[in-house]
């Protein structure tokens, strides 16, 4: 059966993200131990933040507590936001000539602070107000108090959009993810590195 919806994965597939960089800044705001930031304590902060369980207020005292920082406000951000590229405008165009040729779709696990600061990329440098109008919709995990790869999320955008799983695929840099995606009958296609959205898509067309 044809494709007739794309759901695109955020991080990894239309930003490019490097989590080592965050480290990087927290080390120079004092972090002695940096295996905490690898902690499973870390890693739950994280997923609850981007679940929307935690404020940023919540997620910025719990992260200076479990690092043991005394960063401001200011520099927590500018250290969480660090992992963030900027949206290249390469791929924008070709979400904008896949949107000509098909229903798409934005799945992000993000949070508050990486929102608020690609929104403005987003704004600035390509004039759309919100991700929902580069996309015909965009969804983000700490708006939906869900998460990837558990597979509510994916239940929810495909009753949400009235979308028929074996018309629709999903691309996301994560096993897990497109592991969950497919068990629910959807097309998947995991991206690595070093590929990216260009290689795989010809004037608006999903190729592979």
């Amino acid at each position: 059966m044809a494709i007739k919806n794309i759901i695109f994965d955020f991080g990894g597939v239309v930003l490019d993200i490097d989590e080592q960089l965050t480290i990087n800044e927290f080390l120079k705001l004092g972090l002695d131990h940096p295996e905490k930031a690898h902690s499973s304590e870390f890693t739950e902060l994280v997923r609850k933040f981007e679940r929307g369980i935690f404020t940023p207020d919540i997620f910025r005292n719990r992260l200076r507590n479990l690092l043991d920082l005394s960063a401001t406000d200011q520099e927590i951000d500018d250290a969480w936001n660090a992992l963030l590229y900027d949206i290249p405008a390469e791929r924008i165009k070709i979400i904008e000539q896949a949107k000509k040729n098909y229903n798409i779709f934005l799945l992000s696990n993000s949070n508050e602070i990486h929102y608020d600061l690609y929104v403005r990329d987003l704004q600035l440098r390509f004039g759309y107000k919100e991700f929902a109008e580069l996309f015909h919709q965009a969804y983000f995990s700490f708006d939906l108090h869900l998460s990837k790869p558990h597979q509510e999320i994916f239940e929810f955008i495909i009753f949400q959009e009235g979308l028929n799983p074996s018309e629709t695929l999903f691309i996301d840099d994560k096993l897990e993810n497109v592991e969950t995606a497919s068990k629910l009958g959807l097309h998947v296609y995991q991206l690595i590195k070093p590929e990216r959205i260009r290689d795989i898509f010809s004037k608006g067309k999903f190729k592979k």
